[in-house]
């Protein structure tokens, strides 16, 4: 097969060539539209059941509400772990699948389920999938801070509510927006149970005045003069005068408003959470996104959003401010990664000029590392993967081996075009080059394959450690394999145009390092060294000789050495991953059970404010409670 491929790239060269020009291209393109994200797709298949159970104590909502959702949850097909917590009024049920298990189909089979446990639960108590988001999910932290003087946190929770919420949800690639702070508006009515006496309503009679206020109803059509009207009762207000003016009862030919036997009013709602910006009162929404959005995209796509909105603020409500935004971390990690694989590419290039000392030769070898990281992110493409730390992690990894065959392949060319020079009738370059490539074909093959198993284990890895370091293991593979098909193919092509067509030049004196360029140009003294390679020798030839006079001291300290390193492993610090530094800290305050809303308002204010007096702080954004 290799045979055929050399031969067929020598005698097509220019086709070969073109093909090579294509196909970094359209890697490129590809590589322009790759998704971009910290780590790799880690969401393993669950569904979170959210469950209001209002008044109820934890112990209430363990056994009346938990309890029966999680048995009838266990013993799905696929279902792996059933685990649940339990609060005041709320129930969580996360449901975890198998890896690989398709997610809606897992939905399915939950709404089938919650079908059957909704007649054991308490009356008005109904669970409620969750959204399908991202194990990462939360991708950006908004704040909408008040002024005070100007708008209400009434206020800035409606805007959060009706405005911002809603936009932010028609983008895609967006899961959920979970606001938090400010006042929710309600209506409040307040029954007076004198006043209800005096007038002998009940409360039953003020329920289902209530129950049927502010409804549009229908009244079928009207079928007249060749035309059908609709006929409607347009009952829909907003207004509190109308609410204050619901007739609750008729007492001696008198209806009795409601406004009569309750107090009726615009109020907030019960809190169970709050949130502040600056040591100031706001709403902070959190934005999470689906699994297979692009983060750094979908956020450039909110601050669109959020600019557009800035345009028409209601007076009193400012700008959303970030607090906290996971594209900036993945940048920074991407662009940290890739300044390395840059580097580590320069540091290949200086070290190749530094043995070859030959313009030509280097360029040839390094042409492999783009060609053959083009190549894996088309792989990335077809295998649904994103550009990340261990996709990167990968490549940086692969980039010094990425030149061997290449530099292999071409040195043994240039090595026999030199000989084939000083012949008295020099055989043809493209016979030369092709039986060059030949001669070392099987020490690349070879070479290629061992590196290429040492990585196969990571593909066997369970659960989460093997979807974090399998992709890594695809990219360092397939840039290896990719490096191995260009040293046969493109490597000879551009031997044969850069080396075997330059006319024969002089053997250059050891003391003209200078004249590196005329190092392998087809002529002159075959055995010639670069200046580092035979200060390299020299030094071999001393160690060596030092070494064999010294045989069973030195294989003695290398034994001893390697066991000593191997007894030091069990005391190395361990970490799944290493630290990360986001440029976020969040501070976690635990209270006293039972402590109140407003005391814990009052008590992360205060951390707040200790917070914004470190110098390095930019910005403090608060949550307490929940949501």
């Amino acid at each position: 097969m290799f045979k055929a491929i050399i031969h067929t790239s020598l005698s097509q060269r220019l086709m070969t060539l073109a093909f090579a020009v294509i196909l970094m291209a359209y890697g490129a393109l590809v590589l322009k539209g790759t998704p971009v994200d910290v780590f790799p797709d880690l969401n393993r298949p669950s569904i979170t059941l959210l469950t209001e159970a209002g008044g109820m104590a934890p112990e209430e909502v363990e056994q009346l509400v938990t309890f029966p959702i999680e048995t009838t949850m266990n013993g799905m097909p696929g279902v792996s772990r059933v685990r649940s917590v339990s609060g005041v009024g709320l129930a969580v049920v996360t449901v975890e699948f198998e890896w690989g298990s398709d997610v809606y189909l897992n939905r399915q089979q939950v709404a089938e389920r919650l079908a059957l446990v909704r007649e054991q639960l308490p009356p008005g108590v109904a669970p409620q999938m969750g959204p399908i988001s991202s194990i990462m999910g939360e991708i950006i932290l908004l704040a909408v801070p008040v002024d005070p003087a100007k708008a209400s946190p009434m206020q800035a929770r409606e805007y959060a509510d009706w405005v911002l919420r809603p936009r932010l949800l028609t983008l895609p690639g967006v899961a959920q927006v979970i606001p938090i702070g400010g006042e929710v508006k309600q209506y409040r009515v307040e029954p007076d149970t004198t006043r209800m006496q005096t007038l002998n309503v009940t409360l039953e009679q003020i329920k289902t005045a209530l129950a049927g206020f502010a409804a549009n109803t229908s009244g079928g059509f009207l079928d007249a003069q060749a035309k059908e009207f609709l006929i409607r009762q347009i009952g829909r207000t907003a207004k509190l005068s109308d609410l204050q003016g619901v007739t609750v009862a008729v007492n001696k030919g008198q209806p009795i408003a409601l406004s009569q036997v309750a107090d009726v009013r615009l109020a907030a709602g019960v809190k169970r959470g709050d949130a502040s910006y600056q040591g100031r009162p706001a709403v902070i929404l959190s934005v999470q996104k689906q699994p297979a959005a692009d983060t750094v995209k979908l956020t450039r796509e909110i601050e669109a959003a959020l600019a557009d909105l800035g345009k028409t603020l209601p007076p009193g409500i400012q700008a959303p401010q970030t607090l906290f935004k996971q594209a900036d971390f993945i940048e920074h990690s991407i662009t940290n990664v890739a300044e390395a694989l840059r580097d580590g590419a320069i540091m290949v290039a200086i070290v190749l000029f530094a043995f070859l000392l030959n313009v030509r030769t280097t360029v040839i070898s390094l042409t492999a590392i783009p060609v053959s990281i083009l190549v894996t992110v088309l792989v990335f493409k077809y295998f649904g993967l994103t550009i990340n730390t261990m996709t990167l992690g990968g490549l940086a990894i692969a980039i010094g081996e990425l030149v061997d065959d290449a530099v292999v392949g071409v040195e043994n060319v240039l090595r026999r075009l030199k000989l084939n020079a000083a012949l008295a009738e020099p055989k043809p370059a493209v016979e030369v080059i092709a039986a060059a490539t030949l001669e070392v074909r099987s020490a690349i093959v070879y070479a290629t394959l061992i590196i290429v198993m040492v990585f196969v284990p990571l593909f066997a890895l369970p659960g989460i450690e093997g979807r974090l370091f399998t992709p890594l293991g695809v990219a360092y593979i397939v840039s290896i394999l990719a490096s191995m098909f260009v040293s046969v193919s493109i490597t000879p092509v551009m031997a044969y145009y850069l080396l075997a067509r330059t006319p024969p030049a002089a053997a250059i004196a050891p003391g003209r390092w200078w004249q590196f360029w005329k190092w392998g140009a087809g002529g002159g003294d075959h055995e010639a060294d670069t200046p580092l390679v035979r200060v390299l020798k020299r030094w071999d030839t001393r160690l060596l000789e030092w070494s064999f006079d010294r045989a069973r001291r030195v294989v003695g300290v290398a034994a001893v050495a390697v066991i000593v390193a191997m007894a030091s492993v069990p005391f190395f610090a361990r970490a799944f991953l290493p630290p990360f530094n986001e440029g976020t800290f969040t501070l976690s305050l635990l209270l006293n059970p039972g402590t109140s809303l407003a005391e814990s308002n009052r008590i992360g204010t205060l951390a707040e404010q200790l917070a914004m007096q470190v110098p390095e702080v930019i910005k403090v954004g608060r949550r307490t409670g929940r949501a």
